[in-house]
């Protein structure tokens, strides 16, 4: 069962959603996943329906496409960094023109995103008083869906201009506490190919008949 949540310390007012969709898509050669089509729509449609309940506002973090994705309504944030440094790069640029308390990022490439989400991390980091709460499966972490505080800029941006790029490295240097959700694993299917994305897009399709 996951923790108990304190309701009443969980704000989504508080919370700034980020999409991180600045990836080179190298697994699916090459194409901008946010973009690929799942179910008779783009990929990151079915990512902004599930977050958008959950925050106060949204953004997209995105190096290619930048038209299409403002399209959808919500700021789109290119790297502040040049030169694809992976999802570090995005959520800095976010984290720099952040005016909430926190921001919560997830990937462009997971449609079954658990509409529980901001709540349990946000109650999770309040508990323990951690600069970031990051979810796992209860095994292993999943270190693209992270509660970050705002104060954490200066400590990613050291790292970064350090030439370090692996998300869980950084963690050391911060206060983390780990989000397990055991009962929700399909939160972190990744579509990372194009055999993924047969399997989710049938597993969409299934649900949406049956409902």
């Amino acid at each position: 069962m996951p923790p108990a949540i304190d309701t009443a310390a969980v704000r989504p007012t508080d919370i700034t959603g980020l999409v991180l969709a600045g990836g080179l898509g190298r697994r699916m050669g090459g194409v901008d996943k946010g973009l690929v089509p799942l179910a008779g729509r783009p990929m990151i449609e079915h990512v902004l329906d599930a977050l958008r309940p959950q925050v106060r506002s949204v953004w997209i973090n995105a190096n290619r496409n930048q038209e299409r994705y403002r399209a959808y309504g919500h700021p789109v944030l290119e790297d502040s960094i040049a030169g694809y440094l992976g999802p570090l790069a995005g959520v800095l640029s976010a984290l720099q023109r952040l005016e909430g308390e926190f921001l919560l990022t997830v990937p462009c490439d997971a449609p079954l995103l658990a509409s529980d989400l901001a709540s349990r991390l946000h109650a999770a980091c309040l508990a323990q008083d951690a600069d970031l709460a990051v979810a796992s499966d209860g095994e292993r972490q999943h270190p693209v869906f992270l509660l970050l505080r705002a104060g954490l800029e200066p400590s990613l941006a050291a790292y970064l201009a350090e030439g370090g790029r692996k998300i869980d490295a950084w963690f050391a240097r911060v206060r983390v506490v780990d989000v397990a959700f055991t009962d929700r694993p399909d939160t972190f299917v990744n579509v990372n190919d194009p055999d993924e994305r047969e399997r989710i897009e049938a597993r969409l399709l299934s649900t949406r008949q049956s409902g």
